[in-house]
């Protein structure tokens, strides 16, 4: 199967700009989303166009995939990011047919295609081919390589790990990523030596995870800041109490001033998703009035007191 283009797959020339493809991104992602659309291919299209975007929207990722694709194909983000696609050869069926199953070889460092060749002695396969002129001039650092992870909202305050599964020329590699805490939604945390592997002697390249951070029911995440909503009665309100708020890591107890509305938003201070050696954000308490839905005799008797006792006060002229 050929590789997909990600500006095909977008539906965007290759000179669009940064908002074209958002636009035309978030059009495709609410067409194809697989609770709104239900035709057979739709998650797997949904798919190609979140990976689309995620290459095209980062300017370094795009940069490279424009400078590598078509040449190498699928195995554009598998080399070093220095690598210079103008020095390598096609080496594959009589010919030269790049269509005939051969694979590109970069004859004047060999050993950045290790990924093509799996565990194959470069050396002598690309000797064989080629003469001497395969021969590794010096030890060659593995590529980067990029994965993606979701994390629950506590878990971004407390910090977590995950096993990570990577695919790669000597098969499946798992361990363990130790994921700090005060980690923000989109953030990419560098894994040293977790990328591909190096050649000739050469060290390993990173992991770039790029971590996802799910906010569960109840909260809104806004960079550090996180916010939740918090029902309260009316008397509550009017008087002023003492209530249970809950957080991404407990409940805590906070004040709510007297003649409090529906929509303030109650400050608790350093309570939001931790910064490492800085400041942390903020959580917020977003009240909402809620009224009984059903009234007994006595509940009606002493709104309608309450009604009576305040004729002066008008809620749609109140500041």
């Amino acid at each position: 199967m050929a590789a997909p283009d990600y500006y095909e797959t977008l539906g965007v020339p290759r000179d669009a700009d940064a908002k074209a493809i958002q636009k035309a991104y978030r059009k495709l992602a609410r067409k194809l989303h697989p609770d709104m659309n239900k035709e057979p291919d739709a998650e797997a299209r949904f798919k190609q166009v979140n990976e689309a975007n995620e290459v095209l929207s980062d300017p370094d990722r795009r940069a490279k995939y424009d400078r590598l694709f078509p040449t190498l194909g699928e195995d554009w983000d598998k080399v070093p990011d220095d690598f210079d696609p103008s020095s390598f050869t096609y080496a594959g069926t009589p010919g030269g047919d790049p269509f005939s199953g051969g694979a590109y070889v970069n004859v004047g460092d060999a050993e950045g295609f290790r990924d093509m060749f799996g565990d194959a002695d470069l050396d002598d396969l690309l000797g064989g081919m080629f003469g001497r002129r395969g021969r590794a001039r010096g030890p060659v650092r593995g590529a980067d390589q990029r994965a993606e992870i979701e994390i629950g909202l506590g878990e971004a305050y407390e910090g977590t790990s995950r096993q990570i599964s990577l695919a790669g020329p000597g098969g499946e590699r798992t361990f363990t990523a130790k994921i700090p805490k005060g980690v923000t939604d989109g953030q990419t945390i560098r894994l040293a030596g977790k990328g591909g592997g190096g050649l000739a002697g050469g060290p390993p390249g990173d992991l770039l995870l790029r971590v996802h951070v799910e906010p569960g029911k109840g909260f809104r995440v806004h960079g550090r800041d996180v916010e939740t909503s918090v029902r309260i009665s009316p008397w509550e309100a009017a008087l002023g109490a003492t209530i249970t708020v809950p957080t991404p890591t407990g409940s805590t107890k906070v004040k709510v001033p007297p003649g409090s509305s529906t929509g303030r938003r109650l400050k608790l201070a350093g309570r939001g998703i931790p910064r490492t050696g800085g400041k942390a954000g903020d959580l917020y308490a977003a009240l909402e009035i809620t009224v009984p839905v059903e009234l007994d005799d006595a509940q009606r008797s002493l709104f309608e007191q309450l009604a009576e006792a305040s004729q002066d006060f008008d809620p749609r002229s109140a500041a």
